[in-house]
């Protein structure tokens, strides 16, 4: 993964070959997390551009995952979390609401320090260390199986059923987590797509391949996505420490006593009723933030949605009968967009039937083969450090 020469003609730099093994296992044993991550997604597109030149330039399963990798990077910062809360207690709507169904119109004089409060007290870190976690254990799997791939394939003219064979025979037997049958249908698929010359039939194997990657990856990252979305957003016990020294300064050891008189007859006070309203509201909005997903053009695909496009014609009716089965599994509403939206992202199959659509959905859009980085940017990770500007 030497750096390349750009022109004026093509800014995007190249390499002289798509990444290696080494390549993948020496990203993977970064112990940067923010600098592993940029690498990390650099390294998904250049996989994705270099098995897309072989099966027509669609998108495949490191097109995608140059995304998610870049989406989740925001979360191992924070500072986009903390960006997208600071944005919520700015507008002051929901303070506004919230004092006035605790009947504490005072609320509204503490803007500034109420939106303060709320900030100090929240912590991303959990979220963060469960994203680095997972953008790791995914990487450092899947990623250097398409870097082997790529590899022992590279000079292939002609389907060689043997080889493929040879080739899959390296993955563990059976179901995900562990077992890794997936991957076998995922890499036979796309070998069979580098050669087929019907494109309906090439989409229907990359679209095979694409979901049951996807299928794997996602049962593998099933502990830290429950740990991402259950981690702790605001500390209340602090949060209403704060919010008393700002609302009712003047009340010391009444203000006690009065909370003990609340709580011996059963009522809960003005200020844990507002606590209780800001926790929930942050905790919506982190939540919110964790199941977005942005694609280049500034297009954003909100996970508890329904998608809102159209099927590429080439897959707008599906007769690959393995393709089929899998979708059998994980897409209640067969050739439709109805309920893709994800009731619960904890749970398997409600992520995978968003997942399994989108994959569709975009196949063939060319805008996901977008560089991710500037070519200053590329430069900068390449040799282990944080670029500037927006990543």
């Amino acid at each position: 993964m030497d750096p390349g020469t750009a022109t004026a003609a093509d800014p995007t730099p190249r390499w002289a070959s798509p990444p290696s093994v080494a390549d993948v296992e020496r990203i993977s044993a970064r112990t940067d997390p923010i600098v592993r991550n940029l690498q990390i997604t650099q390294c998904y597109h250049e996989l994705s551009l270099a098995l897309g030149a072989r099966t027509g330039g669609h998108a495949n399963w490191c097109t995608f995952a140059v995304w998610a990798s870049k989406q989740v990077g925001q979360t191992i910062r924070k500072e986009d979390l903390a960006r997208t809360l600071e944005q919520l207690w700015d507008t002051y709507s929901e303070v506004s609401v919230l004092s006035s169904g605790a009947s504490m119109p005072e609320l509204r004089d503490h803007r500034r320090p109420i939106r303060d409060a709320v900030l100090a007290t929240s912590s991303f870190e959990r979220a963060s260390q469960a994203a680095a976690r997972g953008n790791r254990k995914v990487f450092e799997e899947i990623a250097r199986e398409f870097a082997r791939f790529l590899t022992v394939f590279e000079a292939d003219t002609a389907f060689h059923p043997e080889k493929i064979s040879a080739f899959c025979a390296e993955f563990t037997p059976g179901e995900p987590p562990e077992g890794q049958r997936y991957l076998v249908a995922a890499f036979t698929s796309y070998y069979r797509a580098i050669f087929e010359s019907d494109p309906k039939a090439r989409g229907e194997l990359l679209l095979l391949a694409n979901v049951s990657v996807g299928m794997h990856e996602q049962t593998r990252l099933q502990p830290e996505i429950t740990d991402a979305l259950n981690a702790p957003v605001v500390d209340p016990k602090e949060l209403g420490q704060r919010l008393l020294e700002i609302l009712l300064p003047h009340l010391g050891r009444l203000l006690r006593l009065r909370q003990r008189l609340w709580s011996g007859i059963g009522l809960r006070n003005p200020v844990d009723i507002v606590i209780s309203r800001l926790v929930e509201q942050a905790r919506m909005v982190v939540t919110e933030h964790l199941l977005t997903l942005g694609l280049p053009g500034g297009e954003r695909l909100k996970v508890g949605e329904d998608l809102r496009r159209e099927f590429p014609a080439a897959l707008v009716q599906l007769v690959n009968v393995e393709l089929l089965t899998l979708l059998k599994l994980v897409d209640p509403t067969p050739d439709s967009l109805r309920e893709t939206a994800a009731a619960d992202w904890s749970v398997l199959l409600d992520r995978m039937h968003f997942i399994a659509d989108m994959f569709r959905c975009f196949q063939e859009q060319p805008a996901l083969l977008t560089p991710p980085f500037s070519p200053e940017q590329v430069a900068v990770l390449k040799d282990g450090r944080r670029p500037e500007g927006r990543l």
